[in-house]
């Protein structure tokens, strides 16, 4: 049987997109689509904009219904049926796509006119070229969020100045109203009709002039966009925004230890960098240099540290061998490992889900893989755990109060209800997610919001600064904070860092299913529990035997010498079970290359009312340095001091441990990739060669996985 070929522009697509079909002709029209990419892209762009002008129509407050009948049908519900919904908890909703039966109607053509600018302007090759025109044609207002453009080469300048024409055209029909034909064949699939002649009118004619065409060249990407309803939306032409941010940050140069003794750090338990970083990898791609954070590449692994025995919450390995990328250099490693919680004897749990539902996580790597993660979350909870769920997009609000896990299936259901839409407003959302924390608020439990989203925040407060200060204030209020960002295209990595540092936190991102098993299965005791806040580190170098040093990684929470005593400073926390792990690379007193350090920072002039400190009042020790840490309890003000010295043995590479051998790979990969002016004789066949001695037992196979990274890494493009 052959099946007859379906235009792109056949109105019943519309009705597809919108489930007006019956079921045989629905069955007809699924085949159809499903064999075309064609139609498919036609049916994707009509849903995108049925959703959010739904969206930007639901913003805006209705007129009241003149009864509970007329009310129902608006509603979307059969009279007299009014239980459980809106009306029945006297919410009156706004109003729906299908109250406008104009704009209705006139989407499917929208769409389908968008397609066809599409095809004429889509790029020959995958990828834009440099030297080549761009166009932008956006219709954005000014007072909304940043657009999420699409890069697309553009085609002979006759077929992009066409593009505007083409859909002005559709904006000039929408206008004029739909085609009578159109209107009777699909009047009669809704029910709500019989009370929008009534009262949509006036309205029509006030929003359809709303909408605009600006026409901007030539600029890069090309977007086509239509405002309605004080909503910017746009649509996509060809693949995905880039407009992923991260945070500027440079590699720390050598101190001289003579002046510079003291080293101050806060610690860091974060791992989202080595996950987006291997996201990009694995799409052929070399990462950004600020994407790659070395100390969250680092601390993704587990090590075989040792656990800690008295009170204190950790307990510290250190180990010194060469650097293998400078071998007249010695590589610090310091390791703390945090004091295990059982799943068992892990306290009762008060969750809060913020979970971001705006437009621009309607994809499939984000909203369904939040989705999942939190399933999987919510099956390693206890019975007497308790789960929340808030949401925000243009605004916030409660999906579900806080629910005992012992009922499950609501929490589940809720999830599933979830959907894609709208702008993304997410202070609304972090202050209602805290209120409701602190409401249930467990004494001496984990009472937490864990944020899930891709960072993009475009209305209400979008300041980087101002979020970062909201969390903090909210932090005083003991509840911590995961942050888990999702995506590409429009992720903003240095917005989900701060927000995670000042939140009393910790930052993953999940990429895949797999990942979030390993952060919220595995790993759920160290994402929930926090065993040790504001944890500081000050390492004192021995001006006796260290010439010059530098911290690898860590350079975004490099604190004053002064912050070290200052309990008023917010540092890092330290989960169950979690290790942290950083590496100093240390010029020894005597090397043949203590001078010409490249990067070492310049002399200061002698000074004049104070006699520099003498060599020979330096107290005589073996010792290259020693390590001291500050920590405060979960939930208390007042740190406490812990002590560690370090003795530098001579030990070669050869000698060292495994763990070591395999933190020194990751580290040297680390400046490859962000091509450090410090990664001196560095090679991927090194990494290769100490990541397969490092690799030793691997639970998990997280460190082969990472071994066939650094095999694509090699022919990744720039």
């Amino acid at each position: 049987m052959t099946m007859t070929k379906i235009s792109p522009d056949d109105p019943r697509l519309t009705a597809y997109a919108l489930g007006e079909l019956e079921p045989d002709e629905r069955a007809f029209m699924e085949a159809a689509v499903t064999s075309d990419p064609a139609l498919q892209a036609v049916v994707n762009e009509i849903r995108t904009t049925a959703s959010r002008l739904e969206f930007a129509l639901a913003q805006e407050a209705m007129e009241p219904a003149a009864d509970a009948s007329q009310a129902a049908i608006i509603a979307g519900q059969e009279p007299g049926k009014l239980d459980g919904g809106p009306l029945a908890k006297g919410v009156l909703p706004g109003p729906t796509l299908r109250q406008f039966p104009q704009l209705y109607y006139v989407i499917g053509g929208l769409a389908a006119a968008c397609f066809a600018v599409y095809v004429a302007l889509r790029p020959a090759a995958p990828a834009p070229q440099a030297g080549k025109a761009y166009t932008e044609l956006s219709l954005t207002k000014e007072d909304q969020g940043r657009n999420e453009v699409a890069p697309a080469l553009a085609e002979p300048e006759a077929k992009v100045a066409a593009a505007p024409r083409q859909l002005a055209a559709v904006i000039d029909q929408f206008q004029a109203g739909p085609p009578p034909a159109a209107v009777a064949a699909s009047r009669g699939s809704m029910a709500q009709m019989r009370a929008e002649e009534k009262m949509k009118k006036d309205e029509l004619a006030r929003r359809s002039q709303e909408f605009s065409l600006r026409a901007r060249a030539p600029v890069h990407p090309l977007t086509l966009g239509i405002e309605a309803g004080g909503y910017a939306m746009n649509l996509p032409v060809a693949g995905e925004a880039k407009t992923e941010a991260y945070a500027y940050h440079r590699d720390s140069d050598f101190l001289g230890a003579a002046e510079n003794p003291l080293s101050t750090f806060s610690i860091d338990v974060d791992t989202a960098s080595y996950a987006n970083v291997r996201r990009m990898l694995a799409a052929g791609q070399r990462p950004p240099v600020d994407a790659v954070r070395i100390e969250e590449m680092l601390n993704y692994f587990p090590y075989r540290y040792a656990a800690p025995t008295g009170r204190a919450p950790f307990a510290a390995t250190m180990e010194v061998a060469e650097a293998p990328w400078a071998p007249a250099h010695r590589l610090v490693r310091i390791g703390l490992k945090g004091r295990e919680i059982s799943d068992a004897a892990r306290p009762a749990a008060n969750l809060v889900f913020l979970l971001d539902v705006s437009g621009s996580m309607n994809m499939p790597n984000k909203l369904p893989l939040v989705k999942e993660s939190m399933r999987l979350l919510v099956a390693r909870l206890h019975p007497d755990d308790r789960v929340a769920i808030v949401v925000y997009a243009g605004a916030s609000g409660l999906v579900l109060p806080s629910t005992p896990v012992s009922r499950a299936n609501e929490i589940l259901a809720a999830l599933d209800q979830l959907t894609a839409d709208g702008s993304t407003n997410g202070a609304m959302g972090i202050q209602l997610a805290y209120d409701v924390a602190k409401a249930n608020f467990i004494p001496g439990g984990v009472n937490r919001v864990i944020l899930c989203t891709d960072g993009d925040f475009n209305v209400g407060v979008t300041s980087e600064g101002e979020l970062v200060r909201l969390i903090g204030e909210k932090a005083k209020s003991g509840v911590f904070l995961t942050a888990l960002g999702f995506g590409m295209g429009n992720y903003k990595d240095a917005t989900l860092q701060q927000l995670a540092d000042k939140g009393n936190g910790n930052y993953g991102y999940i990429d895949t299913r797999r990942e979030a098993e390993k952060l919220l299965v595995e790993q759920v005791s160290g994402t929930l529990v926090t065993v040790a806040k504001d944890v500081k580190i000050q390492v004192e170098f021995n001006p006796a035997q260290v010439a010059r040093y530098r911290l690898i990684g860590y350079e975004k929470r490099v604190l004053a010498k002064e912050d070290f005593n200052n309990d008023a400073v917010d540092a890092g926390e330290i989960g169950a079970g979690h290790t942290v792990t950083a590496l100093y690379e240390v010029v020894p007193v005597g090397a043949a290359d203590a001078t010409p350090v490249p990067g070492a920072a310049p002399a200061v002039d002698e000074l004049k009312y104070r006699t520099p400190a003498r060599a020979a009042a330096t107290v005589a020790s073996d010792e290259i340095l020693t390590v001291k840490v500050r920590y405060k309890e979960p939930a208390g003000d007042v740190s406490q001091k812990l002590e560690f010295p370090l003795v530098d043995r001579g030990l070669r590479m050869e000698d060292a441990t495994a763990d070591f051998k395999f933190a020194a790979a990751v580290a040297e990969f680390g400046l490859l990739l962000r091509d450090s002016p410090h990664k001196g004789a560095a090679s991927y066949p090194q990494v290769l060669s100490l990541a397969n001695a490092g690799r030793d037992q691997d639970p998990g196979g997280y460190r082969g996985e990472f071994i066939d990274l650094v095999r694509k890494a090699e022919t990744a493009v720039r």
